[in-house]
Protein backbone atom coordinates (compact mmCIF):
# COMPACT_ATOMS: atom_id res chain seq x y z
CA UNK A 1 0.00 0.00 0.00
CA UNK A 2 1.12 3.32 -0.48
CA UNK A 3 2.69 4.92 2.26
CA UNK A 4 0.64 8.82 1.70
CA UNK A 5 -2.66 6.87 1.85
CA UNK A 6 -3.51 4.61 4.66
CA UNK A 7 -5.69 1.26 3.84
CA UNK A 8 -8.11 2.62 6.07
CA UNK A 9 -8.77 6.16 4.34
CA UNK A 10 -8.91 4.01 0.54
CA UNK A 11 -11.87 1.69 2.22
CA UNK A 12 -14.02 4.49 3.47
CA UNK A 13 -13.42 6.54 0.38
CA UNK A 14 -14.62 3.26 -1.70
CA UNK A 15 -17.60 2.84 0.54
CA UNK A 16 -18.53 6.48 0.49
CA UNK A 17 -19.14 6.48 -3.27
CA UNK A 18 -20.88 3.25 -3.56
CA UNK A 19 -22.93 4.05 -0.74
CA UNK A 20 -23.93 6.84 -2.83
CA UNK A 21 -24.93 5.32 -5.32
CA UNK A 22 -27.38 3.46 -3.05
CA UNK A 23 -25.56 0.84 -1.80
CA UNK A 24 -26.25 0.25 1.94
CA UNK A 25 -22.66 -2.37 2.09
CA UNK A 26 -23.10 -3.36 5.59
CA UNK A 27 -21.58 -6.74 5.63
CA UNK A 28 -19.03 -5.71 3.24
CA UNK A 29 -18.34 -2.59 4.93
CA UNK A 30 -17.35 -4.93 8.36
CA UNK A 31 -15.63 -6.88 6.19
CA UNK A 32 -12.98 -4.60 4.84
CA UNK A 33 -12.67 -2.95 8.22
CA UNK A 34 -11.31 -5.80 9.48
CA UNK A 35 -9.17 -6.82 6.45
CA UNK A 36 -7.92 -2.95 7.33
CA UNK A 37 -7.15 -3.82 10.59
CA UNK A 38 -5.34 -6.73 10.03
CA UNK A 39 -3.06 -5.48 7.12
CA UNK A 40 -2.02 -2.59 9.40
CA UNK A 41 -1.34 -4.92 12.42
CA UNK A 42 0.37 -7.02 10.51
CA UNK A 43 2.59 -4.25 9.29
CA UNK A 44 2.36 -5.22 5.62
CA UNK A 45 3.65 -2.26 2.74
CA UNK A 46 3.67 -2.87 -0.90
CA UNK A 47 0.94 -3.90 -2.90
CA UNK A 48 -1.97 -6.09 -1.56
CA UNK A 49 -1.67 -9.83 -3.02
CA UNK A 50 -3.56 -12.28 -3.45
CA UNK A 51 -1.80 -14.34 -1.44
CA UNK A 52 -1.95 -11.96 1.67
CA UNK A 53 -5.58 -11.47 0.96
CA UNK A 54 -6.19 -15.65 1.05
CA UNK A 55 -4.70 -15.80 5.10
CA UNK A 56 -6.67 -13.27 6.35
CA UNK A 57 -9.70 -15.27 4.89
CA UNK A 58 -8.96 -17.98 6.10
CA UNK A 59 -8.66 -16.52 10.02
CA UNK A 60 -12.48 -16.23 9.21
CA UNK A 61 -14.62 -17.14 12.17
CA UNK A 62 -11.18 -17.37 14.33
CA UNK A 63 -10.05 -19.82 11.82
CA UNK A 64 -12.90 -22.13 11.87
CA UNK A 65 -14.07 -21.33 8.94
CA UNK A 66 -14.08 -23.95 5.90
CA UNK A 67 -13.34 -23.34 2.49
CA UNK A 68 -16.49 -21.66 1.48
CA UNK A 69 -16.87 -18.99 3.73
CA UNK A 70 -13.20 -18.60 3.23
CA UNK A 71 -14.33 -18.22 -0.42
CA UNK A 72 -17.02 -15.72 0.92
CA UNK A 73 -14.78 -13.58 2.19
CA UNK A 74 -12.30 -13.07 -0.53
CA UNK A 75 -15.08 -12.73 -2.42
CA UNK A 76 -16.12 -9.31 -0.55
CA UNK A 77 -12.33 -8.08 -1.18
CA UNK A 78 -13.17 -8.34 -5.56
CA UNK A 79 -14.65 -5.34 -6.27
CA UNK A 80 -12.72 -3.12 -3.80
CA UNK A 81 -9.40 -4.49 -5.04
CA UNK A 82 -10.62 -3.95 -8.48
CA UNK A 83 -11.39 -0.12 -7.36
CA UNK A 84 -8.30 0.24 -5.83
CA UNK A 85 -6.08 -0.22 -9.24
CA UNK A 86 -6.83 2.93 -10.41
CA UNK A 87 -4.90 4.36 -7.14
CA UNK A 88 -2.63 1.50 -7.17
CA UNK A 89 -2.08 -0.38 -10.11
CA UNK A 90 0.07 -3.44 -8.61
CA UNK A 91 -2.69 -4.62 -6.47
CA UNK A 92 -3.93 -8.32 -6.90
CA UNK A 93 -7.89 -9.11 -7.53
CA UNK A 94 -8.62 -12.56 -6.01
CA UNK A 95 -10.34 -14.88 -7.91
CA UNK A 96 -12.15 -18.23 -7.66
CA UNK A 97 -8.56 -20.03 -8.06
CA UNK A 98 -7.95 -19.90 -3.78
CA UNK A 99 -10.88 -21.54 -2.49
CA UNK A 100 -12.99 -22.45 -5.13
CA UNK A 101 -16.29 -20.70 -6.64
CA UNK A 102 -18.63 -19.29 -3.40
CA UNK A 103 -21.42 -22.10 -3.32
CA UNK A 104 -25.15 -20.61 -3.97
CA UNK A 105 -27.83 -19.15 -1.78
CA UNK A 106 -28.03 -21.87 1.14
CA UNK A 107 -31.99 -23.01 2.13
CA UNK A 108 -33.64 -21.45 4.79
CA UNK A 109 -35.31 -22.39 7.96
CA UNK A 110 -38.92 -22.34 6.35
CA UNK A 111 -41.07 -21.93 9.46
CA UNK A 112 -44.28 -24.04 10.48
CA UNK A 113 -47.32 -21.92 11.56
CA UNK A 114 -47.03 -23.53 14.78
CA UNK A 115 -43.64 -21.96 15.49
CA UNK A 116 -44.77 -18.93 14.91
CA UNK A 117 -47.57 -19.14 17.33
CA UNK A 118 -45.06 -20.39 20.00
CA UNK A 119 -42.44 -17.55 19.15
CA UNK A 120 -44.70 -15.26 19.53
CA UNK A 121 -46.50 -16.73 22.80
CA UNK A 122 -42.90 -16.85 24.28
CA UNK A 123 -42.47 -13.38 23.49
CA UNK A 124 -45.49 -12.56 25.48
CA UNK A 125 -44.19 -14.09 28.32
CA UNK A 126 -40.91 -12.17 28.09
CA UNK A 127 -39.97 -9.66 31.73
CA UNK A 128 -40.14 -8.04 33.50
CA UNK A 129 -43.46 -7.32 34.38
CA UNK A 130 -45.21 -4.44 33.69
CA UNK A 131 -42.68 -3.30 30.58
CA UNK A 132 -43.46 -3.31 27.15
CA UNK A 133 -40.55 -5.11 25.88
CA UNK A 134 -42.74 -7.89 25.65
CA UNK A 135 -45.41 -6.48 23.50
CA UNK A 136 -42.34 -4.87 21.27
CA UNK A 137 -40.98 -7.98 20.84
CA UNK A 138 -44.00 -9.72 20.24
CA UNK A 139 -45.09 -7.07 17.96
CA UNK A 140 -42.36 -6.93 16.14
CA UNK A 141 -41.45 -10.93 15.12
CA UNK A 142 -45.54 -10.54 14.20
CA UNK A 143 -44.75 -7.64 11.92
CA UNK A 144 -41.87 -9.47 9.94
CA UNK A 145 -43.70 -12.54 9.81
CA UNK A 146 -46.89 -11.43 8.46
CA UNK A 147 -45.47 -8.86 5.83
CA UNK A 148 -42.00 -10.37 5.16
CA UNK A 149 -40.52 -7.41 5.69
CA UNK A 150 -36.62 -7.14 6.35
CA UNK A 151 -35.37 -6.93 10.07
CA UNK A 152 -33.87 -3.65 9.18
CA UNK A 153 -36.87 -2.30 7.36
CA UNK A 154 -39.10 -3.13 10.60
CA UNK A 155 -36.85 -1.51 13.22
CA UNK A 156 -36.50 1.25 11.00
CA UNK A 157 -40.13 2.13 10.97
CA UNK A 158 -41.12 5.75 12.37
CA UNK A 159 -44.55 6.34 13.91
CA UNK A 160 -45.82 8.20 10.65
CA UNK A 161 -44.59 5.40 8.11
CA UNK A 162 -47.62 3.43 10.12
CA UNK A 163 -50.88 4.66 9.09
CA UNK A 164 -53.40 1.97 10.40
CA UNK A 165 -56.39 4.22 9.30
CA UNK A 166 -55.39 3.84 5.80
CA UNK A 167 -53.96 0.01 6.91
CA UNK A 168 -50.52 0.61 4.93
CA UNK A 169 -47.24 0.57 5.74
CA UNK A 170 -44.80 3.10 4.21
CA UNK A 171 -40.92 1.57 4.08
CA UNK A 172 -38.42 4.13 3.38
CA UNK A 173 -34.88 4.18 1.75
CA UNK A 174 -35.08 0.19 2.32
CA UNK A 175 -32.15 -1.56 0.10
CA UNK A 176 -30.33 0.70 -2.69
CA UNK A 177 -32.31 3.41 -1.40
CA UNK A 178 -35.87 1.86 -2.51
CA UNK A 179 -39.07 2.94 -0.91
CA UNK A 180 -42.04 1.22 -1.23
CA UNK A 181 -45.72 1.12 0.27
CA UNK A 182 -47.43 -2.31 1.83
CA UNK A 183 -51.16 -2.89 2.36
CA UNK A 184 -51.63 -4.68 5.87
CA UNK A 185 -54.17 -7.62 7.01
CA UNK A 186 -57.33 -6.71 9.52
CA UNK A 187 -55.22 -8.83 12.02
CA UNK A 188 -51.86 -7.26 11.60
CA UNK A 189 -53.66 -3.84 11.81
CA UNK A 190 -55.33 -5.04 15.37
CA UNK A 191 -52.02 -5.96 16.49
CA UNK A 192 -49.93 -2.86 15.80
CA UNK A 193 -53.03 -1.13 17.38
CA UNK A 194 -53.12 -2.68 20.64
CA UNK A 195 -49.20 -2.26 20.50
CA UNK A 196 -49.26 1.69 20.15
CA UNK A 197 -51.95 1.50 22.50
CA UNK A 198 -49.72 -0.24 24.90
CA UNK A 199 -46.93 1.88 23.74
CA UNK A 200 -48.71 5.37 24.53
CA UNK A 201 -48.82 4.00 28.49
CA UNK A 202 -45.12 4.44 28.69
CA UNK A 203 -43.78 7.25 26.42
CA UNK A 204 -45.13 9.89 24.19
CA UNK A 205 -44.14 9.98 20.55
CA UNK A 206 -43.94 11.79 17.72
CA UNK A 207 -44.39 11.54 13.84
CA UNK A 208 -40.53 11.07 13.63
CA UNK A 209 -40.01 8.57 16.59
CA UNK A 210 -38.91 5.05 16.08
CA UNK A 211 -42.56 2.91 16.38
CA UNK A 212 -40.29 0.36 17.56
CA UNK A 213 -38.91 1.22 20.73
CA UNK A 214 -36.22 0.15 23.99
CA UNK A 215 -37.59 -0.25 27.04
CA UNK A 216 -34.84 -0.11 29.40
CA UNK A 217 -34.33 2.75 31.76
CA UNK A 218 -32.68 5.42 30.11
CA UNK A 219 -33.08 4.51 26.55
CA UNK A 220 -36.67 4.50 26.96
CA UNK A 221 -38.11 5.57 24.02
CA UNK A 222 -34.62 5.45 21.90
CA UNK A 223 -35.13 2.79 19.10
CA UNK A 224 -34.92 -0.66 19.67
CA UNK A 225 -30.93 -1.75 19.02
CA UNK A 226 -30.65 -5.22 16.19
CA UNK A 227 -28.32 -6.54 19.02
CA UNK A 228 -31.01 -6.58 21.18
CA UNK A 229 -33.76 -8.16 19.42
CA UNK A 230 -31.12 -10.33 17.82
CA UNK A 231 -30.23 -12.04 21.57
CA UNK A 232 -33.64 -12.14 22.67
CA UNK A 233 -34.67 -13.91 19.47
CA UNK A 234 -31.21 -16.59 20.53
CA UNK A 235 -33.09 -17.00 23.78
CA UNK A 236 -36.54 -17.60 22.63
CA UNK A 237 -34.98 -19.95 20.06
CA UNK A 238 -33.26 -22.17 22.59
CA UNK A 239 -35.99 -22.01 24.89
CA UNK A 240 -38.60 -23.44 22.03
CA UNK A 241 -35.38 -26.35 21.25
CA UNK A 242 -36.42 -25.86 17.55
CA UNK A 243 -34.81 -28.38 15.48
CA UNK A 244 -32.80 -26.68 12.00
CA UNK A 245 -34.52 -27.11 9.05
CA UNK A 246 -32.41 -25.18 6.82
CA UNK A 247 -28.33 -24.87 5.89
CA UNK A 248 -27.52 -22.01 8.14
CA UNK A 249 -27.41 -24.21 10.79
CA UNK A 250 -30.40 -22.53 13.10
CA UNK A 251 -33.24 -20.75 12.42
CA UNK A 252 -32.73 -17.06 12.12
CA UNK A 253 -34.69 -13.98 12.07
CA UNK A 254 -34.67 -13.23 8.45
CA UNK A 255 -35.81 -16.72 8.02
CA UNK A 256 -39.36 -15.01 8.87
CA UNK A 257 -39.11 -13.45 5.97
CA UNK A 258 -38.44 -16.14 3.61
CA UNK A 259 -41.41 -18.23 5.27
CA UNK A 260 -44.00 -15.43 4.25
CA UNK A 261 -42.36 -15.58 0.46
CA UNK A 262 -42.56 -19.31 0.81
CA UNK A 263 -46.93 -19.40 2.43
CA UNK A 264 -48.10 -16.99 -0.36
CA UNK A 265 -46.62 -19.66 -3.25
CA UNK A 266 -47.70 -22.24 -1.59
CA UNK A 267 -50.91 -20.61 -1.02
CA UNK A 268 -51.06 -19.85 -5.01
CA UNK A 269 -50.05 -22.89 -6.14
CA UNK A 270 -52.75 -24.81 -4.15
CA UNK A 271 -54.91 -22.23 -5.41
CA UNK A 272 -54.21 -22.97 -9.44
CA UNK A 273 -52.82 -19.35 -9.14
CA UNK A 274 -50.51 -18.78 -12.82
CA UNK A 275 -47.63 -18.30 -10.72
CA UNK A 276 -45.08 -15.95 -13.41
CA UNK A 277 -48.69 -13.43 -13.41
CA UNK A 278 -47.87 -12.72 -9.44
CA UNK A 279 -44.12 -13.04 -9.29
CA UNK A 280 -43.62 -9.15 -9.85
CA UNK A 281 -46.18 -8.22 -7.30
CA UNK A 282 -44.69 -10.61 -5.00
CA UNK A 283 -41.21 -8.74 -5.90
CA UNK A 284 -42.57 -5.43 -5.39
CA UNK A 285 -44.35 -6.21 -1.85
CA UNK A 286 -40.97 -8.13 -0.58
CA UNK A 287 -38.68 -4.64 -2.13
CA UNK A 288 -36.14 -7.37 -4.30
CA UNK A 289 -34.11 -5.33 -6.32
CA UNK A 290 -34.23 -8.10 -9.30
CA UNK A 291 -37.48 -10.49 -9.72
CA UNK A 292 -34.78 -13.02 -10.42
CA UNK A 293 -34.17 -13.30 -6.22
CA UNK A 294 -38.06 -14.11 -6.00
CA UNK A 295 -38.05 -16.80 -8.42
CA UNK A 296 -35.08 -18.48 -6.64
CA UNK A 297 -37.69 -19.85 -4.19
CA UNK A 298 -38.96 -21.86 -6.78
CA UNK A 299 -35.81 -23.71 -7.35
CA UNK A 300 -33.89 -23.18 -3.74
CA UNK A 301 -37.08 -24.05 -1.18
CA UNK A 302 -37.41 -27.43 -0.48
CA UNK A 303 -40.85 -27.10 0.30
CA UNK A 304 -41.55 -25.67 -2.98
CA UNK A 305 -39.31 -27.80 -5.17
CA UNK A 306 -41.77 -30.59 -4.91
CA UNK A 307 -44.70 -28.92 -5.80
CA UNK A 308 -43.30 -27.52 -8.97
CA UNK A 309 -41.93 -30.70 -9.62
CA UNK A 310 -45.49 -32.23 -9.55
CA UNK A 311 -46.56 -29.03 -11.28
CA UNK A 312 -44.55 -29.62 -13.83
CA UNK A 313 -45.13 -33.62 -14.22
CA UNK A 314 -48.81 -32.63 -14.83
CA UNK A 315 -47.43 -30.85 -17.58
CA UNK A 316 -45.61 -33.51 -19.24
CA UNK A 317 -48.28 -36.46 -18.55
CA UNK A 318 -51.46 -34.77 -17.95
CA UNK A 319 -53.57 -38.15 -18.67
CA UNK A 320 -51.41 -40.08 -15.94
CA UNK A 321 -52.32 -37.17 -13.13
CA UNK A 322 -55.63 -36.94 -14.57
CA UNK A 323 -56.75 -40.85 -14.12
CA UNK A 324 -55.87 -40.34 -10.45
Amino acid sequence: MSAQVPLQARVEQYLAERRRLGFKLRTMAYALARFARDITDAGHHGPLTVDRMAAWARQAKGGRGNRATSARQLKLLRPFTAWLRQFEPATEVPDEAVFGRVPGRMSPHIYREQEIVELLTAARKLGPSGSLRSAVIETLFGLIACTGLRISEAMGLQDADVDLKGGVLTIRQSKFGKSRRLPLHTSAIEALTRYRTQRTRHVCTTPDAPFFISTRGRLLGEPVSDRQVHRIFEQLRKQLGWVDRGSHGRPRIHDLRHSFAVRRLVLWHEQGVDINQRMLALSTYLGHVKISNTYWYLTGVPELMGRVGQRFECFVNPRVHGDE
